[in-house]
């Protein structure tokens, strides 16, 4: 009989895997997906940028064709939450009662939203799904006034479609450098920086304290006093691994789902975790990282496929580490993962109203190991080689072409 493989999450580490696993033409395998939402799987970075900002519509973000889907023989299973997993008895419990039982499990479940602690009468949005979003996009009306709390990724690029769309914005964060977090203080300045150029009002460095009223006429009050009024606020302060319904499955909970290099899960034989919610040893860092990027999700998904199709030659999962985000017309590429005593150096120029720019860091040895990258793509192509190949800071310095101020 076939192998039968049950992937919960049908978003893309979910869909992904169940693509990778029926595209092996060797694989005698059966794939299920079971997905909480009903909504057809969907891509979710286009939800705070082109979805929100209207540029693209909801055919565009498909993850699979209900077609393809048909013809690779993956059953889909849509709007049902997984509630439990009895990995002794190797059977998914459903929300709605019902149970599905497995050879292996793939768990793709990704991340929730963190609640908004502030909870007026109406007007505060999170933006996770496709409803959000579709929801969130009626209310950027030109004029509109938009407070967003968070000034990471989410917040940023929320920010920049509220704005695009005509929007009055301010953003709030605790940080005085928010995306200092991820593109290291020089970027992250200036990323700052460019929300100010299109005319957002920045308040960095702090916190929010409550957030009172109704949709239309809130009031934010910040720690420091400061009251601000919006018609819409959008909190974007984080994500949580969506792990409840494994409580009691005897797997290793500990900030998602803690795997072995080749992503099996620890505490129950055949199963696996992808994406956002799992947890793995990171050959780099030397310890376990959860990554909550696109990438990572798909290349997860490969490897776990192929580990399961081919359970005798299995493969440690080796992350490519790649981010990337678009702010207005900004593209900020992130590759690979600085490590503490090493040192960076600016390539390309900061001037100018649309700058092209690298930042390289080394790790102790001199070797390059990551890189953030702004407006210069083919940069990025040169610093994923140099990093795989090991090039030194200098090496790296000589062969990155300088591009012309714009």
């Amino acid at each position: 009989m076939a192998h039968k493989v049950v992937v919960v999450g049908s978003s893309v580490a979910g869909i992904r895997t169940a693509q990778a696993l029926t595209a092996d033409g060797d694989a005698d395998v059966t794939v299920t997906v079971i997905g909480e939402e009903a909504e057809w799987p969907y891509d979710r970075p286009p939800l705070s940028k082109q979805i929100l900002a209207g540029a693209w519509d909801r055919e565009r973000i498909a993850l699979i064709a209900e077609a393809d889907a048909a013809a690779a023989g993956i059953e889909l299973r849509l709007g049902v939450a997984a509630a439990g997993l009895d990995a002794t008895a190797r059977r998914v419990k459903l929300a709605d009662g019902g149970v599905v039982g497995y050879d292996t499990l793939v768990i793709a479940t990704g991340l929730s939203a963190r609640p908004s602690p502030w909870r007026p009468e109406s007007g505060v949005h999170l933006l996770r799904t496709l409803a959000d979003s579709t929801n969130l996009k009626q209310h950027l009306v030109p004029g509109s006034s938009v407070v967003v709390i968070g000034g990471g990724f989410i917040g940023a690029e929320a920010a920049a479609a509220a704005r695009t769309a005509g929007c009055e914005v301010t953003v709030v964060d605790p940080v005085a450098v928010p995306m200092a977090r991820v593109a290291g203080p020089v970027l992250g300045e200036l990323l700052s920086q460019v929300h100010a150029r299109h005319g957002v009002d920045a308040r960095f460095g702090v916190g929010v304290g409550s957030v009172t009223g109704a949709a239309g006429d809130l009031t934010v009050t910040l720690d420091d006093g400061t009251r601000l009024r919006a018609a819409t606020v959008v909190v974007g302060i984080g994500a949580t691994p969506n792990v409840g319904w494994l409580a009691d499955s005897g797997l290793t909970i500990d900030d998602g789902v803690v795997c072995d290099e080749y992503l099996a899960a620890v505490g129950a034989p055949g199963v696996y975790a992808v994406g956002d919610v799992a947890r793995w040893p990171h050959p780099v860092l030397g310890t376990l990282v959860r990554s909550e990027h696109w990438t990572n999700a798909t290349d997860q998904a490969r490897c776990a496929a192929r580990n399961i199709t081919h359970p005798d030659a299995r493969v440690p999962y080796r992350p490519s580490d790649y981010v990337w985000s678009d702010q207005y017309d900004w593209k900020l590429q992130l590759i690979g993962r600085p490590v503490a005593g090493g040192q960076d150096a600016l390539v390309g120029d900061l001037a100018g109203q649309r700058p092209q720019a690298a930042v390289l860091h080394a790790d102790a040895a001199g070797r390059v190991c990551a890189a953030a990258v702004v407006n210069w793509p083919k940069a990025l192509l040169q610093c994923r080689r140099m990093i795989a190949e090991g090039a030194s800071l200098d090496q790296a310095r000589e062969r990155l072409a300088v591009p012309p101020r714009t």
